[in-house]
């Protein structure tokens, strides 16, 4: 396979009743039959339920003792949640050319799509998905790039986008509360870079064998997942165990990504999580990760610090460089930083 046309999984997979041999996982990386359910779910939060305090609590909680929670009546309508995952499985149902002519018209790439992973001829082995990225930054930049196939992309997910932004900051201020951090903390350059991204997993013939993304942690502030409404697919490691998010009518899954694990000085913590596969139905997620502007220094926050004589864990770094280095080193790259 030579060009993205023919590379993109939802171009071939159907053909197949095996996994390729590039697909297949090593052992210990498999996913298996069997997921846990020794642990209680991930916490679910209501966003509107009176009592900031307690909302403050709950959500501090969540992000010290999971690194993940889902959060309902966040504001966001029922009907935008629908479209937008919609619009994302019409995407990725066009034919592979299309998909590849609508994310080839930045010059800087910042709009792709791909498959496995970015370094998919680098990986020695593959994933079973395909991936829709690009940014979506709150001042517009890079729209006039977004795919205009399906008609109404663009409107329905600069939407979602401005609505994503708004309840990141929503959440964010609360931890800042938690933390005892200025309400406004992240309001500026710390949040001015996010990105959006669909990830389509189709079904699969042996999915004990593969999986659809590998075990990481993100690097970013919080990523805000929309999950399919009835396809499981998210796994969280907790004490060792892998344990299902069950997907939630109208909610999102929030996770504290290793950028604010490093400005809450370890308090917050990001957890690795994985995609595993089904054999009977397709799955698509649409994933919003908040990151900081690439000048943003990185480090834990002074106010956490001079009061309580703490000393910090992680040493300063620039955004830019901590992406180049995670994306180099992977997990290493948190003990680098201390």
């Amino acid at each position: 396979m030579e060009n993205m046309e023919e590379m993109l999984l939802s171009s071939w997979y159907h053909v197949h009743s095996t996994v390729p041999s590039s697909y297949v996982q090593l052992p210990e990386n498999r996913p298996g039959m069997v997921v846990s359910s020794l642990h209680e779910a991930i916490p679910v939060i209501d966003l509107g339920k009176r009592g900031r305090a307690d909302l403050t609590k709950q959500i501090l909680k969540a992000s010290e003792e999971y690194g993940f929670f889902q959060v309902i009546n966040h504001g966001v309508s029922e009907d935008l949640m629908d479209e937008t995952l919609n619009i994302f499985k019409e995407f990725h149902a066009m034919p592979s050319k299309e998909k590849v002519k609508e994310c080839s018209k930045d010059p800087n790439g910042s709009c792709k799509i791909y498959t496995s992973g970015e370094n998919y001829k680098k990986d020695a082995i593959n994933y079973w998905k395909d991936s829709l990225m690009h940014p979506c930054p709150p001042s517009g930049e890079n729209f006039e790039y977004w795919p205009q196939k399906p008609s109404n992309y663009r409107e329905i997910v600069g939407k979602y986008s401005r609505e994503m932004n708004k309840l990141t900051l929503e959440i964010l201020e609360i931890v800042c509360e938690g933390l005892g951090l200025e309400p406004r903390f992240f309001c500026d350059g710390l949040c001015e870079n996010p990105s959006v991204a669909a990830h389509h997993y189709p079904p699969c013939p042996e999915p004990t064998l593969t999986l659809g993304l590998a075990k990481h942690k993100d690097p970013t502030i919080i990523t805000i997942l929309l999950q399919d409404k009835e396809v499981e697919g998210l796994q969280v490691l907790k004490d060792g165990t892998w344990i299902g998010v069950h997907p939630i009518p109208n909610a999102f899954v929030v996770n504290i990504g290793l950028l604010l694990q490093i400005i809450s000085n370890g308090r917050l913590v990001g957890v690795e999580h994985r995609a595993v596969t089904n054999s009977s139905i397709a799955r698509t997620s649409v994933v919003y990760f908040v990151y900081p502007s690439f000048e943003s220094i990185i480090e834990p926050a002074q106010a956490l610090l001079k009061g309580n004589n703490t000393p910090p864990l992680y040493k300063s770094i620039t955004c830019r460089e901590f992406r180049a280095n995670f994306f180099q080193k992977g997990p290493k790259v948190e003990e680098d930083l201390k």
